[in-house]
């Protein structure tokens, strides 16, 4: 009977788990098939081996409550159980507690109630990477390089990285004291802070020359405004003189599918951007891009490696697909599935992979990734400099400028001042970002031959001049 009671309470919980699910699943344009008067459902199943097998779950749930060596909650069980379930899928469906739950809406929403600082672990204390510009850490006086030591009294000492960000953060409004050391100050400082609204910012930018830079670390709510917020800030910076864009998408592990396509249809002006296919034919949905280009045609180099993942394809497999963009780097991840996070309410939720996406071509990159238009593999760069003879270093040399001998005096000097310099350099050696060096050298190539082409272009296109007797308006 114990047995039996487990089982039918196992039984009624899971049916309760998968009701929610069929609910939160079910597509809004889904309608039910007309049936025929005295036919069976097309889903009527024996149900009778299911309960069989929810039987066994009990009767082994039931021993290991009653006979494993240490006493586990009934609690633990039933989540390790279901998160069992679900991980045996496929890597990417998982059971999130309330806690988890929590931290990934978080990443998604891209706020939360904070202080605004970057934060390590260092030595078993907290130690500031760098406080994020007006957020209460910022104008609090919170410096790169700062220890917090303690957090409202308790010390820090002993508590992991996870735990101590969990308790700066809280309530919007709320105040925090932090007891900071910092080297050089005569002895702790002592700070009270009021938590604030604190944006993560998934959008970074800059000017390389004539160049936008926008990299994309992840695809949460924040990631369209700040891409839009990236080409506003760089083409007033570079005006008429802007030559394209590199958007960086190495190592993002993708994000939220809505952001993937808004952030796709920034740059593109026309047609499909993706499609996702469920299990049911009804479960297809494409979504397509609607009319404007942030980018103004400009051309677009997208950097990609083995880090980016989901949304990222996206984003690299649609602008591929229309040839908008040129794909530089290495070959992407591959994970071309989406996953729907379903709440349970008062047991988090499950995230549950529910269909697959394909690029605007209809290729689906699930474990096969999406190949870069050229492949550049990251390396190390050394600059170094060789001293070679030039004519201007022949003795009695011809002067360019042709002003006479009264200048081969100046010209030894700078020769002499030239070979001191390239023997100062020899041996300085610069490790740069390989991949964004080439992505700005075809930009630039691009640039030129666009440039010259368009040169051409209009002097084929001019008319012949008028005849010296024919008088033309000014």
């Amino acid at each position: 009977m114990r047995v039996l009671h487990s089982a039918m309470l196992l039984a009624l919980v899971l049916a309760a788990a998968f009701g929610s699910f069929m609910w939160q699943s079910l597509p809004l344009h889904a309608q039910e098939e007309p049936r025929t008067a005295g036919a069976q459902p097309s889903t009527d199943q024996d149900y009778s081996d299911t309960y069989r097998q929810l039987d066994l779950f009990g009767d082994v749930f039931e021993r290991v409550r009653a006979q494993y060596v240490e006493e586990v909650d009934d609690k633990t069980l039933v989540e390790t159980a279901i998160n069992g379930m679900l991980t045996s899928l496929d890597p990417h469906s998982s059971y999130l507690d309330e806690d988890k739950f929590g931290d990934m809406q978080v990443d998604t929403r891209g706020e939360f109630g904070g202080l605004g600082i970057e934060v390590t672990m260092e030595n078993g204390v907290v130690k500031v990477v760098s406080p994020i510009d007006d957020t209460p850490a910022f104008r609090a006086g919170v410096q790169a390089g700062d220890y917090i030591v303690q957090i409202d009294g308790e010390p820090v000492m002993g508590l992991t990285l996870g735990e101590a960000v969990d308790k700066m953060r809280g309530k919007v409004g709320t105040e925090i004291e932090l007891l900071i050391s910092r080297e050089g100050a005569e002895g702790p400082i002592e700070m009270t802070l009021v938590r604030d609204v604190i944006k993560i910012r998934s959008v970074r930018h800059r000017v390389e020359g004539k160049a936008g830079y926008i990299r994309i670390t992840t695809f949460n709510q924040n990631a369209e405004s700040g891409v839009r917020d990236a080409i506003q800030d760089i083409n007033e910076q570079l005006g008429p003189e802007l030559t394209g864009y590199v958007l960086d998408l190495r190592n993002n592990p993708g994000g939220l599918l809505n952001q993937a396509i808004a952030v796709a249809d920034i740059f593109l002006d026309k047609g499909e951007i993706v499609s996702t296919r469920g299990r049911h034919e009804s479960d297809t949905k494409r979504d397509n891009a609607t009319p404007g280009d942030m980018a103004d045609g400009l051309p677009i180099v997208v950097l990609i490696n083995g880090g980016s993942a989901s949304a990222s394809e996206i984003v690299a497999g649609a602008l591929q697909d229309h040839r908008r963009t040129i794909l530089l780097g290495t070959k992407s991840f591959g994970k071309g599935s989406v996953q729907t996070v379903i709440p349970l309410p008062g047991h988090g939720a499950m995230r549950l992979t529910t269909a697959r996406y394909y690029t605007p071509s209809g290729r689906s990159i699930q474990a096969k990734g999406i190949e870069p238009d050229i492949e550049v593999e990251p390396a190390k760069i050394e600059s170094f400099h060789i001293r070679r003879i030039r004519e201007s270093d022949l003795k009695g040399a011809l002067d360019n400028d042709k002003k006479g001998a009264n200048d081969n005096k100046d010209k030894d000097e700078n020769k002499a001042k030239s070979s001191t310099e390239d023997g100062d350099n020899t041996e300085e050696e610069e490790v740069q970002d390989y991949q964004l060096i080439r992505a700005l050298d075809l930009l630039n190539g691009l640039s030129l031959y666009g440039g010259q082409h368009a040169d051409r272009a209009s002097e084929t296109a001019v008319e012949p001049s008028a005849p010296e007797s024919t008088q033309t308006q000014p």
